[in-house]
């Protein structure tokens, strides 16, 4: 929590800005391009200081920062006339999780495996795995109940081990 007698951009910088690199990393997993990548972290710090007397210090702001910055990712979405593709899954994927070995030694494996992910499986996953989200504030991110987002993170860690295993789930 930063010191009382803060004015609000400072309080800004102090609260939000250590999470910058944490939300370009989920923008670069969601957009896969870095200038829109940029552009969406550019967004959702822009609509966080304009909402940031609605904030109150000391609570979640990560997953506040990436409920704004799912929003902005949806609302672009809208504005194009899409939305992200979902695929079913046929079965519930492999049983038995791949090896923490195998995964940390396929760094690049793993990037292009996280990279191919449906966008709705790799976000919940990104927000899981990478970001350390819990099911409960994912939840908040992504409007979603959180059987749905338990749900995709399964499915999308079945895809991931399955990619990396090189078959079709």
């Amino acid at each position: 929590m930063p010191p009382a007698g803060l004015n609000r951009e400072e309080r800004f910088e102090a609260e939000a800005l250590p999470h910058l690199k944490a939300l370009y990393g989920t923008a670069y997993r969601m957009t896969r391009n870095s200038h829109d990548a940029e552009d969406l972290v550019q967004e959702t710090l822009l609509r966080a200081y304009r909402a940031f007397d609605g904030y109150t210090s000391g609570t979640n702001i990560r997953a506040w920062l990436h409920t704004i910055l799912y929003r902005v990712r949806t609302d672009a979405f809208r504005r194009a006339g899409r939305a992200p593709r979902t695929v079913e899954m046929e079965g519930d994927g492999p049983a038995v999780p791949a090896p923490q070995e195998a995964l940390a030694a396929g760094g690049e494996d793993l990037v292009r495996a996280l990279d191919a992910l449906p966008e709705a499986f790799r976000i919940a996953v990104v927000l899981r795995d990478v970001q350390e989200l819990t099911y409960e504030e994912i939840a908040g991110v992504l409007g979603i109940p959180i059987g749905t987002v338990m749900s995709r993170i399964h499915r999308g860690r079945a895809l991931l081990r399955a990619d990396l295993r090189g078959r079709k789930p």
